[in-house]
């Protein structure tokens, strides 16, 4: 009986696994693939179908070109040292907001959100304004700085969209984190500091290179908010390779948009793999324990 019993409590456990709030695997996977289709698929899909009209030798050309050279390093080498800044400030703003109460941490947290929610466009031209010589800026000028239409603004603007994807990214490990293993390691003698790189970093650094890749993916890809602080100078080397792409369009020059459109296209790709992977382990790390 007791044996009758328990089989059947586990037939009833798994069709209560086995139902779906909404039901219909067929019909909502193909809402699924069809909203996926022609949002995301046909467009990237027809991306790659003009590209490969030209030739290699034509790509190359294209792509290799002085200003969308520049605007490459520019946007990949703005967008790395950016996300790098980011996962400092990140890292200790969502340590403040996990280990700490002080007043006004709802609102500090959802502030964390406006980036997101902020017109790029807005938030461009604010700090563009708020970077000038008239404003901040002039206190800068006192020792040669110029912030506004150069790369030190460029960075700022990156620095600014892409935060949010760090501290989204720690938070959650650190409120899972066990406050034991930290009291662990100051029984048996460590330091705070040797506690933070022996015992905490390692549980943390795969969010913070998930933050990393996400946010550097989006510095490389952005153009609301920095079309207006980086000046967009050829000669200064401020051009981000989204703008040239625009003006690439505005020109009619469907070719060379084309060609730099692809290499992003692949960059994104790759990012998104690594991010995929490091997820992979991280779970497969979770399950293990």
């Amino acid at each position: 009986m007791k044996m009758s019993n328990t089989n059947n409590e586990n037939r009833t456990l798994k069709k209560a696994k086995k139902a779906r709030v909404i039901p219909g695997f067929g019909l909502t996977m193909g809402v699924t693939v069809t909203m996926l289709s022609l949002i995301v698929l046909i467009p990237l899909a027809s991306v790659f179908a003009y590209a490969l009209k030209l030739s290699p030798n034509e790509f190359f050309t294209l792509i290799s070109k002085e200003t969308v050279r520049n605007a490459f390093i520019t946007s990949i080498g703005s967008s790395f040292i950016a996300a790098l800044i980011n996962v400092v400030f990140g890292l200790i703003i969502a340590w403040v907001l996990v280990k700490y109460e002080f007043p006004g941490k709802r609102l500090m947290d959802g502030m964390i959100e406006l980036p997101f929610a902020l017109p790029t466009a807005v938030a461009g031209i604010t700090l563009s304004k708020m970077y000038e010589e008239e404003m901040i800026g002039r206190y800068f000028a006192h020792f040669g700085i110029k912030i506004s239409y150069t790369r030190i603004g460029l960075l700022i603007a990156l620095v600014f969209i892409g935060i949010p994807f760090i501290v989204r990214a720690v938070q959650p490990v650190l409120e899972k984190m066990d406050d034991q293993y930290e009291e662990a390691a100051y029984m048996l003698g460590a330091t705070p500091t040797r506690t933070f790189f022996k015992v905490i970093l390692p549980e943390l650094r795969p969010a913070l290179l998930t933050g990393f890749g996400l946010a550097f993916a989006r510095g490389i890809g952005e153009y609301g908010s920095v079309i207006y602080i980086s000046g967009n100078s050829a000669k200064e080397h401020t051009q981000m390779i989204s703008y040239v792409i625009m003006q690439k369009l505005n020109y009619i020059d469907y070719k060379s948009a084309t060609a730099i459109a692809l290499v992003m296209l692949i960059i994104s790709f790759v990012m998104l793999f690594v991010i995929n992977i490091i997820q992979v382990r991280q779970a497969r790390r979770v399950n293990a324990q």
